[in-house]
Formats: C-alpha cells, sequence, structure tokens
C-alpha cells in the first residue's frame, strides 16, 4: 500500500482546483464593492457641507475659535493673574475684605452720636 488510490488522487485534485477558484473569487474586481448611494439624514447632511474644506462657514469658525483662544491665553489669563497678584499680595486692604468695627465696651461713647453706653445691670440672683 503505497501512496493514495485513483479516487483519492483525484477528490484532492479537485479539492486544489476548489480552493485556487475559491481564493481567486475573494480578490475584488475594479467594479467591486458595489454599495447603494449614501443616504443622509438632515443633520448629518447639514454637517457634511458645513464641514467641507474650503467652505465659508468653516473658515469663519476657525477664525472665531483661533481669535478666542488668541484672546484667553493673552488677555483673559494674564490680565487675571495680574489682579490677583495686586490684589492679595500688593494692595493693604484687599478689596472685599470687611474690617470688622471696634469693640464697645459699657462708659464707651460713640463717635458720630456722642452717646455714652450704659452700664451693664448687674443682677445678683443670676448666674451662669
Amino acid at each position: 500500500m503505497g501512496g493514495y488510490s485513483e479516487d483519492e488522487k483525484l477528490r484532492l485534485q479537485q479539492l486544489r482546483a476548489l480552493r485556487r477558484r475559491w481564493l481567486r473569487d475573494q480578490e475584488l474586481s475594479e467594479r467591486e464593492p458595489v454599495l447603494p448611494p449614501r443616504r443622509l439624514g438632515p443633520v448629518a447632511a447639514f454637517w457634511e457641507r458645513f464641514l467641507q474644506p474650503g467652505g465659508l462657514w468653516r473658515r469663519q469658525v476657525f477664525k472665531v475659535c483661533e481669535t478666542g483662544g488668541f484672546v484667553l491665553t493673552r488677555v483673559l489669563v494674564p490680565a487675571w493673574i495680574i489682579l490677583y497678584y495686586l490684589k492679595y499680595h500688593v494692595m493693604k486692604m484687599p478689596h472685599g475684605v470687611v474690617m470688622s468695627n471696634p469693640r464697645i465696651f459699657p462708659g464707651d461713647r460713640i463717635l458720630e452720636t456722642g452717646e455714652i453706653i450704659p452700664p451693664l445691670k448687674e443682677e445678683p440672683d443670676e448666674h451662669h
């Protein structure tokens, strides 16, 4: 028993031919793939037209974004840093800091009205 029988050889040859044909069929021609025309919804169609290279809206949006970035990085952030430094490191009394009024004790005179604060009533009956 040496080798394949005639039927086995024929079967192997047919399998090889089928494999070769299947591999050739997997290669795409110039006409493939045949896809249906793309149908876009209203929102997708808007963005498709809006984002076309060289379009007027795209240039305007780019200019606005570029200008906004310039203003933010070159004007607003440095101004904020300078104001912060001035407010908390240079000014003697920072803006927004409330100074408390001086304490008033019995017998003190109120400067605006000239009134003298009467002494507290002592009630020996009540304790803490």
